[in-house]
């Protein structure tokens, strides 16, 4: 489905917490808690990315191709074109989108929850570097409502891409390896430090 993506992005210390705000409000559950295998690809001379377009392939209950197209501020939102539909085998679109010459540049993984509180999405979303929320919704204004609900500063949202993040540890920090995986993160206690990210509950 075409459509077009308005989010928002913190960083939380306590996303228990969170959960229990969210169904205190009488947010309702659309999928608990459940993970994701996520392969992002691009061309081999990196195209796509330079270009800040993203080819994703998602499996959680169900494969996702997903196609993004470069972000825009829309009033202290991310605004972007999102293609999204559900293929029927994640091996087989990826054998597709290789025989077609895009390769996975990174893979990534992630555990989330999503909610829909006051007509917003609320993903609750445990990468292996760190605890997120991220606010989808129809406008900017309706974003902002549920921030406040949830007790978000609405100063402290990031711009960046779960995997722009990634990057910049890696590039500050030297990492070698190439994938967002809890595996390569189990004995770091807090990877993002370096960064000095706001804590949206803090």
């Amino acid at each position: 489905m075409n459509q077009q993506e308005l989010e928002v992005k913190y960083r939380v210390t306590d996303l228990k917490r969170m959960r229990e705000r969210v169904e205190a409000l009488g947010g309702e559950c659309l999928q608990p808690r459940i993970f994701e295998r996520n392969l992002r690809f691009d061309t081999p001379d990196g195209g796509l990315s330079r270009a800040y377009r993203v080819l994703r392939l998602r499996q959680d209950t169900v494969a996702r191709l997903t196609y993004k197209g470069p972000s825009e501020n829309r009033g202290g939102a991310r605004l972007r074109q999102e293609i999204e539909f559900e293929v029927s085998d994640f091996t087989a679109a990826r054998h597709f989108l290789e025989a077609l010459g895009y390769r996975v540049s990174v893979a990534y993984e992630k555990y989330r929850a999503t909610y829909r509180l006051r007509g917003v999405l609320v993903t609750l979303d445990e990468l292996p570097y760190g605890d997120f929320v991220e606010l989808e919704g129809e406008t900017p204004e309706s974003i902002h409502e549920v921030s406040d609900l949830l007790g978000l500063r609405w100063e402290a949202r990031l711009p960046d891409s779960y995997l722009a993040l990634f990057e910049r540890a890696r590039r500050a920090l030297g990492w070698k390896f190439r994938d967002l995986s809890f595996a390569n993160f189990e004995k770091m206690p807090d990877p993002l430090a370096p960064l000095n990210l706001p804590l949206a509950d803090g």
